[in-house]
Protein backbone atom coordinates (compact mmCIF):
# COMPACT_ATOMS: atom_id res chain seq x y z
CA UNK A 1 0.00 0.00 0.00
CA UNK A 2 1.25 3.35 -0.49
CA UNK A 3 0.49 5.83 2.41
CA UNK A 4 1.38 9.76 2.90
CA UNK A 5 1.98 11.38 5.57
CA UNK A 6 1.54 15.10 6.32
CA UNK A 7 3.72 15.91 9.68
CA UNK A 8 3.59 19.12 11.50
CA UNK A 9 7.46 20.63 11.80
CA UNK A 10 7.06 21.11 14.97
CA UNK A 11 6.25 17.45 15.89
CA UNK A 12 9.64 16.61 14.46
CA UNK A 13 11.76 19.47 15.31
CA UNK A 14 10.98 19.22 18.94
CA UNK A 15 13.08 16.03 19.42
CA UNK A 16 16.08 14.98 20.79
CA UNK A 17 18.59 12.97 19.01
CA UNK A 18 17.14 9.85 20.61
CA UNK A 19 13.59 10.52 19.77
CA UNK A 20 13.90 11.17 16.18
CA UNK A 21 15.49 8.09 16.10
CA UNK A 22 12.42 6.52 17.36
CA UNK A 23 10.29 7.88 15.42
CA UNK A 24 12.48 7.37 12.10
CA UNK A 25 12.40 3.57 13.26
CA UNK A 26 8.58 3.63 12.94
CA UNK A 27 8.62 5.43 9.55
CA UNK A 28 11.38 2.40 8.28
CA UNK A 29 9.34 -0.50 10.02
CA UNK A 30 6.12 0.54 8.05
CA UNK A 31 8.85 0.98 4.60
CA UNK A 32 9.26 -2.47 4.84
CA UNK A 33 5.85 -3.34 3.69
CA UNK A 34 4.36 -0.33 2.22
CA UNK A 35 5.08 2.63 0.20
CA UNK A 36 6.13 5.68 2.39
CA UNK A 37 6.38 9.50 1.29
CA UNK A 38 6.60 11.64 3.71
CA UNK A 39 5.91 16.04 3.69
CA UNK A 40 7.47 17.73 6.60
CA UNK A 41 5.82 21.31 7.54
CA UNK A 42 8.29 24.33 9.22
CA UNK A 43 7.29 24.46 11.93
CA UNK A 44 8.32 26.64 15.63
CA UNK A 45 11.08 27.83 12.99
CA UNK A 46 8.89 28.72 10.05
CA UNK A 47 6.90 30.55 12.69
CA UNK A 48 9.91 32.82 14.14
CA UNK A 49 11.57 33.50 10.94
CA UNK A 50 7.79 34.48 9.01
CA UNK A 51 7.11 36.62 11.91
CA UNK A 52 10.59 38.83 11.53
CA UNK A 53 9.76 38.76 8.10
CA UNK A 54 7.20 40.10 7.88
CA UNK A 55 7.98 42.88 11.03
CA UNK A 56 10.57 43.65 8.45
CA UNK A 57 7.95 44.74 5.99
CA UNK A 58 8.66 41.14 3.74
CA UNK A 59 5.53 40.64 1.54
CA UNK A 60 3.47 37.42 1.95
CA UNK A 61 5.41 35.59 -1.03
CA UNK A 62 8.01 36.01 0.40
CA UNK A 63 7.55 35.16 3.71
CA UNK A 64 5.97 31.78 1.84
CA UNK A 65 8.84 31.27 0.67
CA UNK A 66 10.89 31.75 3.73
CA UNK A 67 8.35 29.20 5.25
CA UNK A 68 8.94 26.43 2.51
CA UNK A 69 12.88 26.98 3.20
CA UNK A 70 12.13 25.61 7.26
CA UNK A 71 10.60 22.83 5.34
CA UNK A 72 14.05 21.90 3.74
CA UNK A 73 15.86 21.82 7.05
CA UNK A 74 12.83 19.93 9.12
CA UNK A 75 12.80 17.42 6.01
CA UNK A 76 16.38 17.10 5.80
CA UNK A 77 16.43 16.17 9.85
CA UNK A 78 14.03 13.73 9.31
CA UNK A 79 16.17 12.46 6.40
CA UNK A 80 19.53 12.53 8.82
CA UNK A 81 17.42 10.29 11.00
CA UNK A 82 16.21 7.90 8.30
CA UNK A 83 19.78 7.43 6.93
CA UNK A 84 20.00 4.46 4.45
CA UNK A 85 16.31 4.09 4.27
CA UNK A 86 15.89 7.63 2.67
CA UNK A 87 16.87 8.69 -0.37
CA UNK A 88 19.06 11.57 0.38
CA UNK A 89 17.95 13.94 -1.75
CA UNK A 90 14.91 16.59 -1.18
CA UNK A 91 13.05 16.72 -4.19
CA UNK A 92 11.35 20.01 -5.59
CA UNK A 93 8.12 18.53 -7.16
CA UNK A 94 5.87 15.88 -7.03
CA UNK A 95 7.17 13.97 -9.97
CA UNK A 96 10.20 14.28 -8.20
CA UNK A 97 9.03 12.75 -5.27
CA UNK A 98 7.52 9.47 -7.34
CA UNK A 99 10.73 8.97 -8.75
CA UNK A 100 12.75 8.70 -5.80
CA UNK A 101 10.26 5.83 -4.71
CA UNK A 102 11.68 2.28 -4.27
CA UNK A 103 10.67 -0.58 -2.01
CA UNK A 104 11.89 -0.43 1.34
CA UNK A 105 12.73 3.33 0.93
CA UNK A 106 11.03 6.78 3.20
CA UNK A 107 10.52 9.55 0.86
CA UNK A 108 10.65 12.84 2.55
CA UNK A 109 9.80 15.97 0.94
CA UNK A 110 8.98 19.51 2.13
CA UNK A 111 7.09 22.75 0.68
CA UNK A 112 6.63 22.71 -3.07
CA UNK A 113 4.93 26.63 -4.07
CA UNK A 114 3.89 29.44 -1.98
CA UNK A 115 0.36 29.50 -1.01
CA UNK A 116 0.05 26.02 -0.24
CA UNK A 117 0.46 23.82 3.29
CA UNK A 118 2.05 20.66 4.29
CA UNK A 119 -1.61 19.23 4.32
CA UNK A 120 -1.69 20.40 0.75
CA UNK A 121 1.58 19.31 -0.22
CA UNK A 122 0.48 16.22 1.30
CA UNK A 123 -3.07 16.04 -0.55
CA UNK A 124 -1.97 16.72 -3.52
CA UNK A 125 0.82 14.12 -3.74
CA UNK A 126 -1.10 11.55 -2.27
CA UNK A 127 -3.50 12.91 -5.93
CA UNK A 128 -0.01 12.32 -7.93
CA UNK A 129 1.35 8.82 -6.38
CA UNK A 130 -2.45 7.12 -6.40
CA UNK A 131 -2.18 6.78 -2.62
CA UNK A 132 -4.50 4.51 -0.28
CA UNK A 133 -4.35 6.95 2.33
CA UNK A 134 -3.43 9.99 4.13
CA UNK A 135 -2.29 10.28 7.50
CA UNK A 136 -2.49 13.68 9.19
CA UNK A 137 0.29 13.56 12.29
CA UNK A 138 -0.19 16.77 13.78
CA UNK A 139 -0.82 18.81 17.19
CA UNK A 140 -4.32 17.92 17.98
CA UNK A 141 -5.72 14.36 18.10
CA UNK A 142 -8.34 14.47 16.00
CA UNK A 143 -11.00 16.82 14.25
CA UNK A 144 -13.73 18.39 17.51
CA UNK A 145 -17.26 19.69 17.05
CA UNK A 146 -16.14 22.82 19.15
CA UNK A 147 -12.65 24.40 19.74
CA UNK A 148 -11.58 22.07 22.78
CA UNK A 149 -9.29 24.72 24.55
CA UNK A 150 -12.49 27.33 24.66
CA UNK A 151 -15.43 25.48 24.20
CA UNK A 152 -15.76 22.42 27.51
CA UNK A 153 -18.64 20.79 25.14
CA UNK A 154 -16.29 19.87 21.90
CA UNK A 155 -16.64 16.35 21.55
CA UNK A 156 -13.92 14.72 19.39
CA UNK A 157 -15.56 12.85 15.73
CA UNK A 158 -14.07 9.30 15.46
CA UNK A 159 -15.34 9.32 11.73
CA UNK A 160 -16.81 11.93 9.23
CA UNK A 161 -17.17 12.18 5.48
CA UNK A 162 -14.54 14.05 3.26
CA UNK A 163 -17.60 16.82 2.63
CA UNK A 164 -17.88 17.29 6.41
CA UNK A 165 -14.24 18.05 6.56
CA UNK A 166 -14.33 20.49 3.45
CA UNK A 167 -17.31 22.05 5.22
CA UNK A 168 -15.87 22.58 8.52
CA UNK A 169 -12.42 23.86 6.76
CA UNK A 170 -13.65 26.07 5.10
CA UNK A 171 -15.57 28.08 8.42
CA UNK A 172 -12.65 27.64 10.28
CA UNK A 173 -10.22 30.19 11.73
CA UNK A 174 -6.83 27.78 10.84
CA UNK A 175 -5.18 28.17 14.48
CA UNK A 176 -3.67 25.78 17.16
CA UNK A 177 -7.00 23.83 18.47
CA UNK A 178 -8.96 24.86 15.64
CA UNK A 179 -12.09 23.02 15.33
CA UNK A 180 -10.45 21.53 11.61
CA UNK A 181 -6.76 20.88 11.86
CA UNK A 182 -6.62 20.76 7.87
CA UNK A 183 -6.21 24.06 6.08
CA UNK A 184 -9.95 24.68 3.45
CA UNK A 185 -7.12 23.84 0.74
CA UNK A 186 -6.02 20.50 1.78
CA UNK A 187 -10.24 19.57 2.60
CA UNK A 188 -10.92 20.63 -0.75
CA UNK A 189 -7.89 18.16 -2.47
CA UNK A 190 -8.96 15.70 0.21
CA UNK A 191 -12.36 16.12 -0.53
CA UNK A 192 -12.42 15.80 -4.41
CA UNK A 193 -9.58 13.13 -4.50
CA UNK A 194 -11.73 10.92 -1.93
CA UNK A 195 -8.68 9.16 -0.44
CA UNK A 196 -9.49 8.10 2.94
CA UNK A 197 -7.57 10.20 5.99
CA UNK A 198 -6.45 10.11 8.97
CA UNK A 199 -5.95 12.82 12.03
CA UNK A 200 -4.26 11.45 14.69
CA UNK A 201 -1.58 13.12 17.46
CA UNK A 202 1.56 13.24 15.80
CA UNK A 203 3.78 13.46 19.30
CA UNK A 204 2.90 9.67 20.11
CA UNK A 205 4.60 7.75 17.86
CA UNK A 206 2.75 4.78 17.69
CA UNK A 207 0.17 7.25 15.95
CA UNK A 208 2.16 6.61 12.76
CA UNK A 209 1.50 3.03 12.15
CA UNK A 210 -2.02 2.97 13.86
CA UNK A 211 -2.96 5.91 11.25
CA UNK A 212 -2.30 3.88 8.50
CA UNK A 213 -3.20 0.93 9.23
CA UNK A 214 -6.07 1.61 11.94
CA UNK A 215 -6.25 1.51 15.81
CA UNK A 216 -5.55 5.11 16.19
CA UNK A 217 -8.20 7.07 18.94
CA UNK A 218 -8.24 10.05 16.36
CA UNK A 219 -10.39 11.06 13.63
CA UNK A 220 -11.11 8.61 10.22
CA UNK A 221 -12.40 10.50 7.51
CA UNK A 222 -13.38 9.16 4.44
CA UNK A 223 -16.07 8.78 1.83
CA UNK A 224 -19.79 9.44 2.88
Amino acid sequence: MIFVYSLGGSILAGRDAESLKEYAAALKELAAEHQIFVVVGGGKIAREYIGKARALGASEMFCDMIGIGATKINSALLVAALGDAAPQEIPDSYAGAAHLARPGKVVVMGGVAPGQTTDAVSALLAEYVRADKIIVATSVDGVYTADPETDPSAKKLARMTHQELARMAAGTEMKAGSRSPVDPLAAKIIERSRIPTAIVLGSKIENLRKGALGGHTGTEIRSG
